[in-house]
């Protein structure tokens, strides 16, 4: 029996159901159908159980459609402001994250903060309807620090300059009724460094004006002035101010204006109160005023101060760069390249922690002109277009121009010079701009323009802020005389060697023996001018240059090749190596030598020409 319940409910043929008839009487019916030939009774019970089930999904399906439509009409209003809610609580909780963010930042700023803050001057009472108001007083007290640290030409950290109104936003914090801007200057007072400047400007009985300055760490000090003379009075304390609140800085801006005495006064009286980090920056510009009043002896005062600075602080690399210089006007070119190998090895190689633009004495001394041009470029854009050169140096954009045509781009120093507005009042202008016309009217091959330029240059170097600062330029003019048949003035341009040992000196006075047929003699100074400074490629280089004017190929090329390697980036050198071998008969060796050059002077017009025609020759 079992067995047919099982067959009829799940696919026994006795009976054919029509499954399209609609609702559960047809499958009652055909289930009662099929059981009734088995047993009526179960058949009569089985439909009386599927008509009460019926019942029960009736009423199950009506309950639902009712809360079906109870949740149409409920739901979805609860829906949307659930989502509503939810969304004011993140907008609220991200809102207070960035509150807090915002908050966190401020305070952060406030601890770090090292301002020197201007604060309001008191005007007297009896000088209101002369004397602006006291908020104008402190902004004038301001420009004045502004104007001052604008002219500072130096690598050394500018404190930031305000008023106490700078960023004062207009934004009321809720509940409170104080700006952002009083916010942030109560945490920078009760959490920050900032130097607090203020003062008072009353009428003495004589009519005059006095302002006193004072401010955090620094003591009260009053200048006096004629009733009228407010600019004065402003100058003379923001100098003031500037000076006790920056003294690194303001040493280097009494250095770089020609204010030498008064930079060398400044450095020794405040030298022992100076906070440490600030020692090194005094003793760099302490240094530097006493090289730029030049004179004998002065590099060698200058020495030991900027080896101090590198001793204080052994990341001052402006001091290498400052020792490296010392020793190059003390005449000691190798030193110099061991001081900017042990700067190389502290910034933990090239390039490293070092701005390139410090390695300018020792890329000098190598002959590394792109590396020096590249540098000097960075310094100026870096530093408003200025760099950090010293008065005596001129302006910075004379010394790439000369670097250019040392890389035999002409028409880029050419320009350069043209571009570049010569301060006929700034000696250290005059000087480099002579000496960049006589070296590119030489390169143009106008010998006569040439010494007349030197001419210009010998009246600038009389002066010992020049000749102290760069000892070794005239002695470029005393070959470009000696052709010009101006014996005397080339000897003369060469008075330098008999005070200073220079590889330049050296090997220009070689030059001019030879031009003057005393071989012997002049092959001496070029070993001279090697034995000096082995490490420095031009004595090398002159040497080789006169071996094979004589004919010596073979000497000549091993003089080049010395050079090379002690000054890899030089492409001198490397073209006369490749003359010499065109002449030797290897066209090959040549156009590789001229192709290493062109990467170190990719606008010489005669090494591209040079290396065109060994291109051309057959092996």
């Amino acid at each position: 029996m079992a067995e047919g319940l099982l067959d009829g409910v799940l696919g026994g043929e006795e009976e054919k159901i029509d499954p399209t008839e609609g609702g559960t009487e047809p499958i009652v019916a055909a289930v009662a159908a099929n059981l009734a030939s088995q047993n009526p009774e179960v058949a009569a019970e089985t439909v009386a159980m599927f008509r009460k089930q019926t019942e029960v999904l009736q009423v199950q399906k009506k309950k639902l459609e009712a809360e079906y439509q109870f949740f149409e009409a409920e739901w979805n209003p609860r829906l949307l402001a659930l989502r509503l809610r939810t969304g004011f609580q993140v907008f609220f909780a991200l809102f207070a994250t960035v509150i807090g963010i915002g908050l966190a930042i401020v305070i952060y700023q406030a601890v770090q903060s090292r301002s020197v803050v201007i604060d309001p001057i008191d005007i007297a009472p009896n000088l209101s309807a002369e004397v602006p108001s006291s908020r104008i007083l402190a902004a004038g007290l301001l420009d004045v620090l502004t104007r001052i640290q604008a002219a500072t030409r130096t690598s050394a950290e500018h404190r930031s300059l305000s008023n106490a109104w700078t960023n004062d936003i207009a934004i009321d914090v809720p509940e409170t009724g104080i700006s952002i801007g009083q916010l942030e200057r109560m945490l920078k007072t009760r959490f920050g460094h900032d130097q607090h400047i203020d003062g008072d400007l009353v009428k003495t009985r004589t009519g005059a004006l006095a302002l006193t300055v004072r401010g955090t760490g620094i003591l009260a000090k009053t200048f006096s002035a004629e009733t009228g003379n407010l600019d004065k009075l402003l100058t003379q304390a923001g100098e003031y101010v500037y000076s006790q609140s920056q003294p690194g800085l303001w040493a280097a801006y009494l250095s770089n204006n020609d204010r030498n005495d008064e930079a060398i006064q400044f450095a020794q009286a405040a030298y022992t109160t100076l906070a440490p980090g600030e020692r090194p920056y005094v003793l760099n510009y302490w240094a530097n005023a006493i090289s730029g009043k030049g004179g004998d002896g002065a590099m060698a005062e200058a020495l030991p101060l900027y080896r101090e600075t590198v001793r204080l602080k052994p990341d001052f690399w402006i001091g290498y760069n400052n020792i490296m210089y010392a020793l190059a006007g003390l005449g000691d070119e190798e030193g110099v390249v061991r001081v900017g190998e042990q700067m190389i090895k502290a910034a933990g190689g090239r390039p490293g922690r070092a701005p390139e633009y410090q390695y300018q004495n020792y890329d000098q001394e190598v002959w590394d002109l792109p590396a020096s041009r590249a540098g000097q470029i960075a310094d100026m854009e870096t530093h408003g277009g200025i760099g950090t050169t010293g008065a005596a140096g001129g302006a910075l954009n004379l010394a790439v121009a000369q670097l250019e045509v040392q890389m035999h781009d002409v028409e880029a120093a050419a320009l350069r010079l043209k571009t570049t507005p010569v301060d006929e009042k700034n000696l250290g202008d005059v000087a480099a701009a002579a000496n960049d016309r006589a070296l590119l009217a030489e390169e143009s091959g106008d010998l006569k323009a040439a010494a007349k330029e030197w001419d210009a240059f010998e009246v600038a170097y009389a002066n010992p802020t020049i000749s102290t600062s760069n000892p070794g330029y005239i002695c470029y003019a005393a070959v470009t005389y000696e052709k010009t048949g101006q014996s005397a003035k080339a000897d003369a341009a060469l008075n330098p060697v008999g005070k200073l040992s220079l590889v330049d000196c050296y090997r220009f006075r070689g030059d001019i023996l030879d031009l003057r047929g005393d071989w012997p003699a002049a092959q001496q100074w070029y070993a001279k001018a090697v034995k000096l400074a082995p490490s420095v490629p031009s004595g090398h280089y002159s040497w080789g240059v006169a071996l094979a004017r004589h004919g010596d190929l073979d000497a000549a090329a091993a003089k080049f090749r010395d050079a090379n390697l002690k000054g890899p980036h030089w492409a001198d050198p490397l073209k006369a190596w490749g003359d010499v071998l065109a002449k030797q008969g290897n066209p090959k060796g040549a156009v590789a030598k001229y192709d290493a050059a062109l990467k170190y002077a990719p606008n010489w017009q005669q090494l591209k020409d040079a290396r065109a025609a060994a291109a051309k020759q057959k092996p």
